[in-house]
Formats: C-alpha cells, sequence, structure tokens
C-alpha cells in the first residue's frame, strides 16, 4: 500500500516511530486523507456509492486544508513516498501528477498556468526535491531526480538529474536529488 511507504519515509528521516510520526506529523494527516479518498475516487465502486463518499472526502481534504495548510485534491497523482517536509502554504492542482519518493517543502506550489499549449500542469518524475516556496507552473514536465531550489519559479521542462533556481528558473547543475531523497 502507497501510505506504508509514505510512512517510511517519515520514519527513515526522523528515527522516529511510525505511531509518533502518525501523531505529530501534518503532512502524514495530509497524506492519509488524500491517500484513502484517491483510493476511492480511482476505485471501480459504482457511482451511486462513490460520489457521495468524494462529497465526504471534499469536506474532510477542506478540514485538513485548514488545520495544516496543505491543499492536496483527491484527484491529484501522487506516487508513493511522498514526504512533505514541513507543512503550511502547500498547493497541489488536481490535475497534477508527481512521481515516486518525491520531497516537497513548505510553501510550495505545483499548479495550472500558461496560454494555448502551454496551459497546463506539471508532470513530477520520480526522486524529485522541491524547495521551500517554490512554483511550479504549466503543461511542463520535471524530469527524474530534478532539484528545484527554492523561491524558484519553474514555467519549463527540467532536464533529469539536474537543479534548477531562480525567477524563472534555470539550470544552475548537473547535480542531482541523490543527497536530498533518502
Amino acid at each position: 500500500m502507497k501510505f506504508s511507504k509514505d510512512i517510511k519515509r517519515y520514519t527513515d528521516y526522523s528515527g522516529k516511530s511510525a505511531l509518533i510520526m502518525l501523531l505529530t506529523q501534518q503532512g502524514l494527516w495530509a497524506l492519509l486523507q488524500y491517500r484513502f479518498f484517491n483510493w476511492i475516487y480511482t476505485s471501480k465502486w459504482p457511482k451511486v456509492i462513490k460520489w457521495p463518499l468524494l462529497g465526504i472526502g471534499v469536506l474532510k481534504l477542506k478540514g485538513i486544508e485548514v488545520l495544516t495548510g496543505i491543499t492536496i485534491p483527491y484527484s491529484a497523482t501522487i506516487g508513493e513516498g511522498f514526504y512533505i517536509g514541513h507543512h503550511s502554504g502547500i498547493i497541489i492542482n488536481a490535475n497534477a501528477v508527481i512521481g515516486v519518493n518525491c520531497n516537497v517543502s513548505q510553501g510550495v506550489t505545483i499548479g495550472v498556468s500558461g496560454r494555448g499549449e502551454n496551459r497546463g500542469v506539471p508532470v513530477i518524475g520520480d526522486h524529485v526535491y522541491i524547495g521551500a516556496n517554490a512554483t511550479i507552473a504549466g503543461n511542463i514536465i520535471v524530469g527524474n531526480k530534478a532539484v528545484i531550489g527554492a523561491n524558484s519559479l519553474v514555467i519549463k521542462d527540467v532536464e533529469e538529474g539536474t537543479t534548477v533556481l531562480g525567477v524563472p528558473a534555470i539550470k544552475v547543475s548537473d547535480n542531482d536529488s541523490a543527497d536530498y531523497i533518502l
């Protein structure tokens, strides 16, 4: 199950038990709600059962958003081992796609932007590190093992295994995310 991989990432980083992480980490609270309602959303259940449960999900996810400052709609696609380093100010678009073992810091926005064929939502690869207050927007692809520096605005594709930084973000090195992702 994906949520067990999420918990493992938290326990690996902290060295604390899963119970302590579940009781104290707002990112895990948000992920637990997201994983449950995403499971319902992607299920083959009849709509007569699914839609009322998703209505409850909208309300519960709004409560989590108010409590933690983390917006993760149940329709987003997020791979296992997702790690939210610090809560608050995190917004993920409902159509975003995020790969496995990605780290997101506080203040991150992954959203829709652009005009014409550039309008859309990012696809984030596997093992990507996204620094504090970064914004990734538009119909772009962030390659596997990329690093998005803090306070960056990413509106163009990011090559695999590179570090980008700035407004707008540009490649600053060929360093990958190995030092940031456990």
